[in-house]
């Protein structure tokens, strides 16, 4: 009787717990709704064509006002924030949403390189007294970062396409990337170069990633850099993405600050920080898919030839639904990512993302005919935004080389000419390692599927 009580007992504790879970999970999808909604609103209105090329042309490459809004307002640079230093306590998935809707609209703000790449490492590396005089400045909208990497090294710094901690890419010796000297009154100065700084021309705070030390303790450590610093230039770059502003950073013995206090695992948050970004780059990149097959499929419906719209012929339906799949399965794997947390499903769901922007970009330009590759035309807005993403953060063929090292595909499991895992010859190893990969993306595809019955109506 004793141990019917105590098994009762038990099955009406999980029950609460799940009962719980699930509540927990319905208030976590109507906060996700309620930021697609407003925002979707908001960016209706104020960030449409005419209002992104006025903010490209401005100084800061974005507008300033549509700024202040979506982080006095609506809080986006805190959702990922504790609540103690004034952020919202939300996870990756709530900035997914708001990534994505910034996305659909090609919305430039300093979202990106404030709240996705600095915020999260001067959480994890800061020290207490730099995260409180930061962090709620972040959360704000006040005061927007920049993580500065020496020689476009942004992707493998972030272990997006290879093992940061492997490669080097901060510079080493006496040349090459940024080099922090230890000064004598506790300080550090920094020279060097950083190029492709996403908003570093206009962000208050530069988050600087330099190589220190000689061969016995070399190390690579992050600094901050005031952005009126004696020593420091800054030149807003060219760029083939008009929305996605970049700099170049150029540090003569520039005084800095230590983020955090030694020993540091920089590269181990640098990873961590890749991650969630990876998640975030995925939605938004969702989201301008979705964007330009919204804005092609309006056109096949309006646009008549033969005495019919376009969109009416069967060719043309095809392409487009084809499409469709293409970005809700991607924005599928995104949802998973962020609900998993799993460095492997992060990198697969944005190569997933850049690879249907990049189809979505090349249909918009193929089915609005030659109206397409007009400067005039938004079409090549879309276009040089996917080309500019790959750039900065893929290739997508990298992405997932380094999801498959991750997950030890091709590792020592059933290696090529041992003794394989179906016991035997070579041949048999490779069997081996042909299920290992099967069972790793398999659980992946499981897990994705599961995420994309469970957000159809979440998302969409």
């Amino acid at each position: 009787m004793r141990t019917a009580a105590v098994t009762q007992e038990q099955r009406e504790q999980q029950e609460q717990q799940e009962q719980r879970a699930q509540q927990e999970r319905q208030e976590r999808q109507e906060v996700r709704r309620e930021i697609r909604r407003t925002l979707r609103e908001l960016l209706a209105k104020r960030a449409g064509p005419a209002g992104t090329r006025a903010a490209v042309a401005t100084p800061e490459g974005y507008d300033t006002g549509l700024w202040t809004a979506l982080a006095g307002t609506l809080g986006l640079p805190g959702l990922a924030l504790p609540e103690r230093y004034g952020g919202a306590g939300c996870g990756p998935a709530e900035l997914a949403v708001a990534c994505e809707e910034t996305g659909r609209a090609l919305t430039p703000s300093p979202l990106l390189a404030t709240a996705v790449l600095a915020a999260p490492l001067i959480a994890a590396l800061g020290t207490e007294a730099q995260r409180a005089d930061l962090l709620p400045r972040i959360a704000d909208g006040s005061l927007t970062c920049a993580l500065a990497l020496p020689g476009g090294s942004l992707p493998l710094a972030l272990d997006l396409v290879g093992d940061n901690t492997a490669t080097p890419w901060a510079g080493g010796g006496r040349s090459g990337g940024v080099q922090a000297v230890p000064l004598p009154d506790g300080g550090w100065s920094l020279y060097g170069e950083a190029g492709h700084v996403l908003d570093g021309h206009s962000a208050g705070l530069l988050l600087v990633a330099a190589h220190t030390g000689g061969f016995p303790r070399s190390r690579t450590l992050l600094f901050f850099v005031k952005a009126g610093a004696t020593g420091l230039v800054r030149r807003r770059e060219a760029t083939l993405d008009l929305t996605r502003s970049q700099a170049t950073l150029e540090l003569r013995d520039v005084a800095a600050e230590l983020l955090g206090e030694e020993p540091l695992d920089v590269l181990g948050a640098l990873a961590a920080t890749g991650c969630a970004a990876a998640v975030a780059l995925a939605a938004e990149a969702v989201g301008a898919a979705r964007g330009a097959l919204d804005r092609t499929v309006e056109h096949a419906a309006t646009r008549e030839q033969f005495g019919r719209p376009i969109g009416s012929f069967q060719a043309l339906k095809h392409r487009l639904a084809d499409l469709l799949v293409q970005i809700e399965s991607a924005r599928s794997l995104t949802h998973c990512a962020a609900a998993d947390g799993d460095p492997v499903s992060a990198g697969l769901a944005l190569a997933q993302a850049l690879d249907a922007q990049r189809a979505a970009a090349a249909e918009t330009i193929q089915l609005h005919g030659g109206i397409g590759v007009t400067w005039e035309h938004d079409a090549h807005l879309y276009f040089k935004r996917a080309a500019a993403d790959e750039l900065l953060f893929g290739p997508a063929a990298g992405l997932r080389a380094r999801a498959a090292e991750r997950a030890a595909l091709f590792g020592e499991a059933g290696g090529a000419g041992g003794t394989g895992g179906a016991g035997g010859t070579g041949e048999a190893g490779g069997t081996g390692e042909a299920a290992t990969a099967s069972g790793a993306f398999g659980a992946f595809a499981g897990s994705a599927g599961s995420a994309a019955s469970g957000a159809s109506g979440e998302v969409a």
